[in-house]
This record gives structure tokens, C-alpha cells and sequence, in this order.
């Protein structure tokens, strides 16, 4: 089966892709890696005015959607780009806030969401993405009957992990309790659903950014007096990580559709595989220079690290496949 972006959907990608590309966002990641987040503020107000966050709001809460495959697209672009954020917390987050029976925390947050005047994030562990930058702080604890959302305060010192433009921090103790009550299991089902499709669509764009930078420093790069891209060996390495991302695509938008947890976890496992292999090829090829972290292909290589884990390892993911989608 084949999936084709209509009219509408590439122009969308196409002026996401310019802005970011004019926004030169390397340094955007690097000033968010060290506590500056101004100018990524600023980017995000930019993509939430290309509505970008609105497509998790329902019209009701002055959103456009849910619109899963626009999402799909626009976390491509923001994947290929690696915009720093938690771009996939707060789309989850708009999820959870709308699928839950209470309206009351939606009414309150979900405008603010979609317009990107407030940055989400959400945790079901211990540890929370950018919880310094988010003023929409949302964890999730427990399950059927005892469900609970709870909206905890600011933590006070996070520390980075593989990607260093997503710190993580500790749950703080207290909290302002949103809901509780078997609702908070379906809610955290479908905005689990929407944190593994919104991954594997970053992971996506991450994997093809991998692709086109290593073609391209293949082909400027010399050994024996040739372009070391002229190499049967290269070429065979490159053209697997192709197979492997066009691959991962169809699944892609094929989950969007049906927005299943197997269809979901599957995209997510694949997309997220074909990044990490995306990832080791361009290193590889590279050479010692792709290990330095002053180089802006390490922003995409850890990223694609990052991503591969979060919201769900390959093997629960592939649990959740081979289950049926009973559990996470």
C-alpha cells in the first residue's frame, strides 16, 4: 500500500522545513543544551503559530484536530530539523488532558496548549523531560480504579542524559490533583498512543537528516584520490539505511490512520530502528570527526539514541505487537 502526502499536507511540510531551515536550528539545540531556552521559546511560539500543537486540540478548545497524520508530518520536519523541546510531551499532554471525562483541567489548559503560550510536559516514571521550561507539569500514576493525573510543582535540578537538549528531572513531592478514576487508564492509553506515533515520526526525520548528511559528506570526502561515496562498501551501507527508513515510512502513516496501540508500537519500533541504524552508519562513515561534539551531525546522532528508548524500548514494543496490544 502506498501512502502519498495530499497537496496540502506537503505544502505544510514544505514551510515547516523552510522556517526551521532559516531558523538555524543547531544553535538553537546548543544554547537549550545549556539551560538557554530563549531562543527555542521562540522557535516554539513560531511552530505553534504554523499550528503545529493545535492538530492535538480538539476545535472545542480553539485547536484543529486531532489530526494524527498532520501530526505525523510536521514531527517529521521537526525530527529532520532535531527542534529541541518537549514537542512530544506537550502533543501527549493535549491528548490526555482531552481524552479524560473531566473537563475542568481541559478547558483550563488546552487553549494555552494549542497556541503555545504553555509548554507541557508528562511523565508516567520518575523523571520528567524539560520540566524546568514547562509550566503544564502532568504526571500519571496507578491504573484502573486508582488512576491519577496530578499536576506537580517546578523540580529544582535535572541532569542531562544521551541527548543533551532533553534533561530530565526528578518528580518533586506534592502536586494539584487533576483526576483520578478509571477514565485516567483509557485517557493514558490514547496519549501513550500519541507519544510513540509523534517519537517514531521525530525519529523519522532524525534517520533521513543522518541519511542526507552522510551522502553528502560521502561524496566530498577523498581517499586513494576518489570520493570515498564511489565505494561498492558505501554504497551498500547507505543504501540500507535507505531500504530501512522507506520502510519505516508506510507503517508510519499507516499507524496514523488507525491510531491502534499494535499499528502504533509497530511504526514505532521500526521508524525508531532505522534511525539507530541511520545513526551508527553516519558515524561510522564520518569518521573520527562525527565523535566530536562540536560538530552538528552529534546533534542528530544522539537524538536518534535518545529516541529509540523513550516512550517505549524496541522490546516493549514489540511486546505490545505480539500481544495484541493488551499492554505496554
Amino acid at each position: 500500500m502506498r501512502f502519498l502526502l495530499d497537496p496540502e499536507q506537503r505544502e505544510f511540510a514544505a514551510s515547516l522545513d523552510s522556517m526551521l531551515t532559516a531558523a538555524d536550528t543547531p544553535s538553537v539545540v546548543r544554547d537549550w543544551s545549556r539551560g538557554d531556552h530563549d531562543s527555542g521559546l521562540a522557535l516554539w511560539s513560531r511552530i505553534a503559530e504554523a499550528g503545529v500543537f493545535a492538530l492535538a486540540v480538539p476545535e472545542a478548545y480553539e485547536g484543529l484536530g486531532p489530526r494524527p497524520a498532520e501530526l505525523v508530518v510536521a514531527f517529521v520536519e521537526l525530527g529532520r530539523h532535531a527542534v529541541p523541546g518537549p514537542l512530544v510531551e506537550t502533543v501527549t499532554a493535549a491528548t490526555l488532558l482531552t481524552a479524560l471525562d473531566d473537563t475542568g483541567p481541559a478547558k483550563l489548559l488546552l487553549p494555552a496548549l494549542a497556541s503555545g503560550e504553555s509548554v507541557a510536559t508528562v511523565t508516567t516514571g520518575s523523571y520528567a523531560p524539560d520540566a524546568d521550561v514547562a509550566d503544564v507539569r502532568l504526571a500519571i500514576s496507578g491504573a484502573g480504579e486508582r488512576g491519577l493525573v496530578a499536576r506537580f510543582p517546578a523540580p529544582l535540578k535535572g541532569f542531562r542524559p544521551v541527548d543533551p537538549a532533553r534533561r530530565l528531572f526528578p518528580l518533586p513531592a506534592g502536586g494539584q490533583r487533576l483526576a483520578t478514576g478509571p477514565q485516567v487508564a483509557t485517557a493514558t492509553e490514547r496519549a501513550l498512543t500519541t507519544a510513540r506515533l509523534t517519537t517514531a515520526a521525530q525519529a523519522l526525520g532524525v534517520g533521513l537528516a543522518l541519511l542526507d548528511k552522510t551522502v553528502s559528506y560521502v561524496r566530498q570526502r577523498t581517499q586513494f584520490g576518489v570520493p570515498i561515496g564511489s565505494f561498492q562498501a558505501v554504497k551498500h551501507q547507505l543504501a540500507d539505511v535507505k531500504i530501512a527508513l522507506e520502510f519505516a515510512r508506510p507503517l508510519l502513516f499507516g499507524a496514523a490512520l488507525t491510531m491502534t496501540r499494535e499499528d502504533v508500537a509497530a511504526a514505532k519500533v521500526t521508524a525508531c530502528e532505522a534511525a539507530y541504524r541511520a545513526a551508527r552508519t553516519a558515524l561510522q562513515l564520518h569518521g573520527a570527526i562525527g565523535y566530536t561534539a562540536e560538530y552538528d551531525l552529534s546533534l542528530w546522532l544522539t537524538k536518534a539514541r535518545a529516541l529509540r528508548t523513550a516512550w517505549g524500548s524496541p522490546d516493549a514494543c514489540r511486546a505490545t505487537v505480539l500481544s495484541g496490544g493488551r499492554r505496554w
